[in-house]
Order: structure tokens, then C-alpha cells, then sequence
């Protein structure tokens, strides 16, 4: 397959650019390579994709900072959470949150989106298909494992304790 690269041109022709495109580059190949079928951001420095777990489908995006020489990975659950659960999916979120080591929920309480957030600063240090790789599968399968909780407690009126205790099986 082709590398996929920001601004077209093959990648041996960011020899002389910043670790953060040659890491936009890289970020590409591995999407593209590991069968993600990425869409470039016009907007920004990263890629769209749609990963489909055992739970739902999310919606993927992976930035990178060039100018920090950070990457961002954000799995977006499939629904909103409408207003009045949203109090009881933060606590459902800061309950899954606690313990956990690569990267968090996050809840938007002005419009109900729920993602997971992993990220990496790479400052000074080529960003690797290792590193990528370990950014972006953490944040797909922790949403997936979650999600029939998020559902239950946002849509269900599940209280977020039960739900957490189902999932993490502490019956």
C-alpha cells in the first residue's frame, strides 16, 4: 500500500523537516498499513477513522501536535448523552477513570460527548509504529470495554457504582 503522507509527496522527502511532520508522516503509514483506512483533517495535523469494536463502532481521530511534538488519539463514543444523565455518566466516567494507566474518559457536559483520550509526547524522539501503536489500541479497547456501562447509566438509569462493578466484575 501507498504511505499516506500530509502533503503528498513520498516520505524520504521530510529528511530535512521537524520531527513532528516526519511523526505526521509516520502516523499515516501505520493508519494506512494497519488496515484503519484513514482520512486526512484538513483542519489539522492528523487523521479520521472508524474503529469497530465488540460494542459499537467509534468514531477515531489522531493528531499530532507538530509543534510539540505531541500525538493525541480520541475514541468518541457513538451517542450523546443527553442532559439529565449527564451528572451520573461523570461519576460513571471518574469511577472508570480511577486506576486506569494510559489515558482517561472525558465527558463534554455542554453537549454529552463522551471519548477516551490516550496521548504521548515524542519531543526530541521519532515516533515509532510501536508508539503509535501502543497510543491508539488502549483508548479503542478501554471505550469498548466501558461502553455497555456508559449505555446502561446514561439510557438505562443504571446508578454508575453497579454499572462499574458489572463491567469491572466486582460482583
Amino acid at each position: 500500500m501507498p504511505d499516506i503522507v500530509p502533503n503528498g509527496h513520498a516520505p524520504d522527502s521530510f529528511d530535512d523537516a521537524s520531527n513532528g511532520a516526519r511523526s505526521l508522516a509516520q502516523l499515516g503509514t501505520f493508519l494506512q498499513n494497519d488496515g484503519w483506512f484513514p482520512q486526512p483533517i484538513t483542519a489539522a495535523d492528523g487523521y479520521r477513522a472508524l474503529y469497530a469494536g465488540d460494542n459499537g463502532e467509534f468514531r477515531c481521530l489522531a493528531l499530532i501536535r507538530t509543534d510539540l511534538e505531541q500525538m493525541l488519539f480520541y475514541a468518541v463514543a457513538p451517542v450523546r448523552v443527553v442532559a439529565e444523565s449527564r451528572l451520573a455518566v461523570a461519576e460513571y466516567i471518574t469511577r472508570a477513570n480511577y486506576g486506569l494507566r494510559i489515558g482517561n474518559f472525558e465527558l463534554d457536559f455542554s453537549d454529552g460527548e463522551v471519548r477516551y483520550k490516550s496521548s504521548i509526547d515524542f519531543e526530541g524522539e521519532p515516533l515509532t509504529s510501536n508508539l503509535i501503536r501502543n497510543t491508539i489500541y488502549p483508548a479503542v479497547k478501554l471505550l469498548d470495554t466501558y461502553l455497555p456501562g456508559l449505555m446502561k447509566v446514561a439510557f438505562g438509569g443504571m446508578e454508575p457504582v453497579v454499572a462499574i462493578a458489572e463491567i469491572e466484575g466486582e460482583h
